[in-house]
């Protein structure tokens, strides 16, 4: 994603006003204890709404499921190639919901490494995926995304685009520690919109990334198609963040098959074989 402080775009007043409802302790200047900046907020809507709204014209499903207020972690499918997906759920989680919030993931370590780039995602908060920090995050009732496949989930190819590869442990060990609720979401479409076929992983390693993924007209620029997100109903997990792997696995198991369930029904949804008002999301 380009940078929206190096596109000469102007802001649009309504974006900057939504972005100034965003219940975080701005201060003055418009620019939170984090570092996080109003401004630089507004920027980047103004961009994503282009895109959220008419070039994805991206389906929302299950919204009113996300909490308002409070900590929360949205935990969901990795699809596309890079991490349109997170993009998307970052724009969801402002223009869909009301208050809007701003959805704050754990950015891959490598993009700290990317001139401009770190600066960037600081500002629009988007942190480092350090434990701390999403303890810390947690811990100030903020809305943490997170995507257990890691890097591996974005590398599916266009075969397996609609698949889960394995989830860490960590984000449920992070939810019993914080009390954080959790909201499986799953993200359909990812694969169509970039339909890897190859991913070229000495190529990413010169320029510092995982792997450059390839489709079938070369570069990943992602084609205008239909995206859904599809939010299921929280999950409050109970237990210790230090039982042990073999407890720890079955909350994994839990989240990995409602999101399972939440992907099978946006296919469904997509494939007309499923109503909108059969969706299950509760």
């Amino acid at each position: 994603m380009i940078p929206a402080s190096l596109i000469p775009l102007p802001t649009n007043a309504e974006i900057a006003r939504r972005v100034s409802r965003i219940e975080l302790p701005w201060n003055r200047h418009g620019v939170d204890p984090y570092g996080i900046d109003q401004a630089e907020l507004a920027r980047l809507f103004t961009l994503l709404g282009f895109f959220y709204h008419r070039y994805f014209d991206v389906k929302v499903y299950g919204a009113a499921n996300v909490p308002a207020r409070g900590r929360a972690m949205l935990v969901g499918n990795h699809s596309g190639g890079w991490a349109l997906d997170a993009i998307m759920v970052i724009a969801s989680a402002f223009f869909d919901l009301d208050p809007p919030r701003l959805a704050q993931g754990m950015a891959e370590k490598f993009i700290q490494r990317l001139p401009f780039l770190a600066w960037f995602t600081s500002r629009i908060g988007q942190f480092t995926g350090l434990p701390e920090n999403a303890v810390r995050l947690l811990e100030d009732d903020r809305l943490l995304m997170v995507f257990p496949e890691g890097a591996r989930g974005t590398a599916k190819l266009y075969k397996d685009r609609d698949s889960l590869v394995g989830f860490g442990t960590g984000f449920v060990r992070l939810a019993l520690q914080t009390g954080a609720p959790i909201v499986p979401f799953a993200f359909v479409g990812g694969g169509e919109a970039i339909p890897t076929v190859a991913n070229l992983y000495k190529l990413g390693r010169i320029f510092g990334v995982p792997y450059v993924p390839v489709t079938p007209w070369g570069a990943a620029i992602p084609l205008p198609v239909t995206l859904q997100i599809l939010y299921g109903a929280p999950i409050v997990l109970e237990g210790n963040p230090d039982d042990t792997d073999d407890v720890i696995l079955g909350h994994v198991e839990r989240v990995k098959r409602r999101i399972a369930s939440l992907i099978t029904q946006g296919r469904e949804l997509r494939d007309g074989k499923r109503k909108e008002t059969e969706l299950v999301l509760t």
